[in-house]
């Protein structure tokens, strides 16, 4: 029997109506502006000189941004170049989607919940102490995300999101007082049956669990209502962020998505990493080769940072649903660690990304790293679309004598997203940057490591999409034991990759060079 039931059938066709629908809405909107504009243009020429016009003043506030240049050239370009066109186009995808009505809700929740997270100034004064350098990167998420950093945590380092499930498994066996689960995609099939099954089981013993995720993620996996209804059945509180079709009237759903992968369970225990709950990422199905993907578990106070980024997300994003009223139950406890375990010297610091300030939190950890390694820094990224300012750190660091080193996928899941993704190597291979490529299949896995003592795992890709456009998070890790296994996983990885570092250090044709341009145009929409 085919592995496709009726049932799942049923919701790809629902996905694909949604889906399509709002595409076509989407373009049918932006084709009649476009030729009501031209239409009008031809009879006055004031309205085509009120274009240009319009026009020249939207690529000057493009142009004053406060962004990187790579996301503000392709509009410039477009807009100077077909101005009606342009901007049409800006006007309904390129503006910040977020209405103000959103940003209200998000730090109405802020204002609340970040003073509740500890203020651990002591334990920086310690990090900074044993390095300043890493120390630095905490201070600076302390100061620009609000995420405190934490010591006496234990960590532990999943290489294979199979293990990192079973672990997840057996921790939300044991709940007690709740469940949080924040997923971008969440496919209702094997893994998440096993799932659905201890949630089923704790929800029957007064556990509360809630469940969040994104509806693009999950747009081809479950439908919405019988879902939601299926788990509210159960006794489980379900959300769901930014329906599709929800706000035609706003761009939020183009571009701004929920890619967090976090699981908290009591406040005590938490889990990350770049694995959503569907089959592929477990290898059960294998529609790329095989599939990597990696994770941790935290058990300490840094979990409270886990919690604070769930709360926020439930609370602020529905204007419909009843919000909580007190966060303390969620943040107040206090969680002892045996101080004697070995890893207990790291120093912890969960951390979220968001496009609902100006700050580009994933982006700075990663450029902190490379600047401040001094022996090696690597990267593991699904997508490589990097900015000029990412860029630039990686080929600087290289030249001043860092082993610099990014593993992306073999086998790709998106062709032209993995076209765009080549068209960088050759810019950082000829400054010395070694590219890997994983040869068994597709890795998902986002992390860094650096000379052995700082690390990060979470979700944040090196595209533009994750570093600009999405809700993100990560863990930042200085010292203990998972760094450690961070790091032994990595030279495991690169002795399973193909290094392209000599393929793509040479010149490139004409026409190649010509049509990675006109990629890179397009790059940030990807």
């Amino acid at each position: 029997m085919s592995e496709t039931t009726i049932e799942k059938k049923d919701f790809r066709k629902n996905g694909v109506r949604r889906l399509l629908f709002v595409a076509a809405a989407v373009f049918i909107a932006t084709a009649l502006l476009i030729e009501s504009f031209l239409k009008l243009n031809e009879y006055f020429i004031l309205l085509n000189y009120a274009t240009r016009i319009l026009g020249s003043v939207l690529v000057l506030g493009i142009y004053s941004q406060y962004r990187t240049a790579s996301m503000k050239m392709p509009w410039i370009i477009l807009i100077l170049a077909f101005p009606v066109m342009g901007v049409v186009t800006y006007l309904l995808v390129g503006m910040d989607g977020m209405t103000k009505r959103m940003r209200k809700r998000f730090e109405a929740v802020d204002e609340v919940i970040f003073p509740m997270l500890d203020e651990n100034e002591d334990v920086l004064e310690e990090f900074a102490g044993k390095d300043p350098a890493g120390a630095s990167i905490a201070k600076y998420l302390k100061k620009y995300a609000f995420y405190p950093t934490y010591r006496n945590n234990e960590v532990k380092y999943y290489p294979k999101a199979e293990d990192a499930l079973e672990a997840q498994l057996s921790a939300m066996s044991k709940a007690e007082q709740f469940i949080f689960m924040e997923y971008h995609a969440i496919e209702d099939k094997v893994a998440w049956s096993r799932i659905e099954a201890v949630l089923r089981e704790r929800a029957k013993q007064g556990v509360e669990i809630r469940l969040f995720y994104d509806d693009i993620g999950s747009l081809f996996f479950i439908d919405n209502r019988q879902f939601i209804r299926k788990m509210q059945s159960m006794g489980i509180k379900c959300r769901v962020f930014n329906p599709v079709a929800a706000d035609l009237g706003g761009k939020i759903f183009l571009n701004n998505r929920d890619h967090r992968k976090i699981t908290v369970v009591d406040g005590k225990i938490g889990f990350t990493g770049g694995f959503n709950l569907a089959d592929e990422y477990f290898n059960i199905t294998h529609p790329y080769g095989m599939w990597r993907d990696t994770g941790i578990e935290i058990h300490g106070n840094s979990v409270k940072n886990f919690t604070a980024m769930f709360l926020e997300m439930w609370n602020a994003v529905s204007p419909f649903d009843a919000d909580d009223a007190d966060f303390s139950p969620y943040l107040s406890c206090e969680i002892p660690v045996d101080e004697s375990k070995e890893d207990n010297c790291s120093f912890v610091t969960p951390y979220a990304d968001s496009p609902m300030d100006k700050e580009q939190v994933g982006e700075e950890v990663y450029i902190s790293m490379l600047n401040k390694a001094e022996h090696y820094c690597y990267f593991t990224s699904p997508y490589l679309i990097i900015t000029d300012e990412m860029s630039h750190a990686m080929t600087l660091a290289a030249k001043r004598g860092i082993d610099v080193r990014i593993v992306t996928p073999g086998i790709p899941d998106k062709k032209l997203v993995y076209s765009v993704t080549r068209s960088f190597y050759h810019g950082l291979a000829r400054c010395g940057v070694r590219i890997y490529e994983w040869t068994p299949g597709f890795t998902h896995a986002k992390m860094c490591v650096a000379d052995d003592k700082m690390a990060t795992c979470g979700t944040i890709n090196l595209d533009y999409r994750s570093l600009y456009h999405h809700f993100e998070n990560g863990c930042f890790l200085y010292g203990g034991k998972a760094v450690q296994d961070i790091k032994a996983d990595f030279d495991r990885t690169f002795g399973e990759c193909e290094e392209v570092t000599e393929v793509y250090h040479t010149g490139r044709s004409k026409s190649l060079r010509f049509g990675q341009l006109m990629l890179r145009l397009v790059a940030q929409l990807l």
